[in-house]
């Protein structure tokens, strides 16, 4: 919550009131609702939009906001969290490579929150291993609804640090290491980038511009940012793009015991569509 002292070291006036009208904007956007605890998280991410469209409170720039519609995707990519890791929850690559083994007919698997890329390059990286190529018959789509970060995942190029964690022949055959002026990056291959499809997606979108079959849907850590009833409308409409065999595969915080309408359990953090009860 937002305490006296904040307040008065704060370079921009907001307010109580100023807090609950930008969760109100962002939940209409996104479908995302703020917990009380992240008014710091708020006031420090937009003050910068504040202090870059030189108005003087957060008032102001609600009123802005309004008034620019513009200005709202700057609103969505600073109160949208993006945090990633190549490989992260490893057990979900291990879960798509042996899927990828017993389905050679896999054509299409969606990561629906890419970020800044490192996860569906994490996908490619696994179906260029189990296919021995990078030419494969499988179509990557990695989508997320800040567009700034689909820039830096289209662009593929990392502090090196976020590869220390891979094994040498991954580093070797998937990144180059930057010389000169780029030392201290790495960039992935250029058949790798071409292996994944970059859109700008809202899930709250009435239309999505994809169509099914898709047979793996990767939607980790982004339902619980959602109220229940958000997170089941977005899951049956992700569920009817999945073919009897799909496999959704969610986050590790995540768990969808009241969807048992929906999908039915197919490992840790792993689900099968539940087309048996249509």
């Amino acid at each position: 919550m937002i305490s006296t002292d904040d307040l008065n070291n704060r370079e921009f006036s907001f307010e109580r009131t100023d807090f609950d009208s930008v969760r109100t904007r962002l939940y209409q956007l996104t479908g995302i609702r703020l917990a009380d605890s992240k008014d710091s998280m708020v006031y420090s991410r937009l003050a910068r939009r504040v202090r870059a469209l030189r108005l003087q409170s957060f008032a102001e720039y609600l009123s802005h906001l309004q008034t620019h519609p513009d200005e709202e995707q700057h609103f969505i990519n600073a109160l949208t969290t993006n945090l990633t890791s190549f490989f992260r929850e490893p057990h979900h690559f291990d879960i798509l490579k042996k899927y990828l083994l017993a389905h050679p007919q896999t054509k299409t698997i969606w990561c629906t929150a890419s970020s800044t890329g490192e996860e569906p390059y994490s996908i490619a990286m696994v179906v260029a291993e189990t296919y021995g190529r990078f030419d494969v018959p499988i179509k990557i789509i990695a989508s997320d609804i800040d567009s700034q970060v689909l820039q830096k995942a289209q662009a593929g190029i990392y502090a090196i640090e976020k590869i220390n964690s891979l094994a040498e022949q991954r580093k070797k055959q998937f990144f180059y290491k930057g010389k000169g002026s780029a030392t201290g990056l790495v960039k992935v291959v250029p058949e790798l980038q071409k292996m994944v499809e970059f859109r700008q997606i809202n899930l709250l979108n009435a239309q999505w511009p994809l169509r099914g079959p898709i047979d793996i849907i990767f939607c980790r850590n982004v339902m619980i940012y959602f109220d229940k009833e958000t997170q089941l409308t977005l899951l049956e409409r992700m569920v009817k793009l999945l073919p009897a065999k799909g496999l959704y595969i969610a986050g590790h915080s995540e768990t969808f015991n009241h969807a048992s309408h929906l999908v039915k359990p197919a490992g840790h953090t792993t689900y099968y569509p539940n087309h048996s009860v249509r």
